[in-house]
């Protein structure tokens, strides 16, 4: 990004800056003219982050707007032992930074993150979400660090990679006793089933703890009303109804 960016500034790099304006608590529309009001928003979080109110967004600006995303996608650092459990800070790390949509469904910075910069009513992220969660998990472990499946933008995909792998347990399994839920540790994936058709899933996320009768998860693409095209990452108490589950170990 070339800095200073000033008043008069237009274009895409202008439209990042107003995004996370915006991320930052400045309502600002995206529309890369860096006009009177973009410089005005400038100079409300440069005030609140403490800098010189400038209107100018220099590299010192620049860095502050952006610290959440740069907080979030910094190399996992814990004392956890399995993959499963770093996968779970993993996530802890991006919900204290309420990643979440900004300038219309499935866009912003936070969204084209996880799906490697794709945005748009096409891409839906909750699979994006857990699949940038898994490759964190994985780069954490510096011995043999592999993903115990690819990963995808797709639930269907995610189904169909843990079954070929033999980590798939299905809700009919956990029923029936043939699998028992005390292996839906902290760490698992939920896949939330279609009721209408058994063969597809429409939303994901990752366990966080399990009870007698519900689970807790942190989820992408999601909202507290638990809609499947929500618009930010938060912890979510769900059922077991509806639900398959994905073992990492």
């Amino acid at each position: 990004m070339l800095l200073p960016m000033q008043r008069g500034a237009n274009g895409k790099e202008v439209c990042l800056v107003q995004e996370w304006l915006s991320l930052n608590g400045t309502q600002l529309k995206a529309d890369g003219d860096y006009g009177p009001a973009t410089e005005a928003s400038v100079r409300k979080f440069q005030t609140k982050a403490k800098l010189q109110p400038t209107g100018i967004v220099d590299e010192y600006t620049l860095r502050a707007l952006i610290a959440p995303l740069a907080r979030a996608c910094k190399p996992l650092t814990t004392t956890a032992e399995t993959y499963s459990q770093r996968l779970v800070a993993a996530a802890r790390n991006h919900l204290r930074e309420h990643p979440r949509e900004i300038g219309g469904q499935n866009k912003g910075p936070w969204v084209r993150l996880y799906t490697n910069g794709k945005e748009g009513a096409a891409y839906p992220w909750c699979a994006a979400f857990v699949t940038y969660l898994m490759k964190q998990a994985a780069e954490s472990i510096k011995v043999n660090p592999t993903m115990p499946i690819k990963g995808s933008l797709s639930c269907d995909d995610l189904a169909s990679q843990a079954k070929a792998a033999d980590r798939f347990i299905a809700e009919a399994d956990l029923k029936a006793g043939t699998r028992a839920r005390t292996e839906l540790v902290p760490g698992t994936i939920f896949l939330v089933r279609n009721k209408k058709n058994p063969s597809d899933w429409m939303h994901t996320g990752i366990v966080t703890a399990v009870m007698n009768d519900y689970f807790e998860a942190i989820e992408g693409n999601t909202n507290d009303d638990g809609d499947r095209e929500g618009y930010e990452v938060c912890r979510r108490l769900r059922g077991f109804g509806h639900m398959d589950f994905i073992l990492l170990g």
